[in-house]
């Protein structure tokens, strides 16, 4: 079993930034994708961006631009800085980690934490 804990979320004005931050309990250097998702109320949890062990990134194109996703494998961690933000970018953000191993895929999740953005 995995633990993925959350920090960074919260109330910002929009335009305002903030950064979110995702420590695991497994060594990084063994997950290959880490990311982040949210979930907004009445819609679908949907990926705002990834990562994987590499460095090779993947983005929404709703936040293009304003979030940078970026993973400090010797601190087990994964960041999203999100810049610019917009009351659309209210939501429940997760944090999520996949890897193969032993032909075997294992994937977890946070607990979530919220960001609220005010007009």
């Amino acid at each position: 079993q995995v633990q993925l804990v959350e920090f960074g979320g919260g109330l910002v004005q929009a335009g305002g930034s903030l950064r979110l931050s995702c420590a695991a309990s497994k060594s990084a250097f063994s997950i290959n994708t880490m990311g982040w998702y949210r979930q907004a109320p009445g819609k679908q949890r949907e990926l705002v961006a990834s990562i994987r062990r590499g460095g090779s990134t993947n983005y929404a194109d709703s936040v293009k631009g304003r979030f940078t996703i970026s993973r400090d494998n010797a601190k087990n961690t994964v960041y999203l800085q999100m810049n610019s933000l917009k009351p659309e970018d209210t939501a429940v953000y997760y944090c999520n980690v996949d890897w193969i191993e032993f032909a075997n895929r294992y994937e977890y999740w946070g607990q979530g934490t919220q960001v609220t953005v005010s007009s």
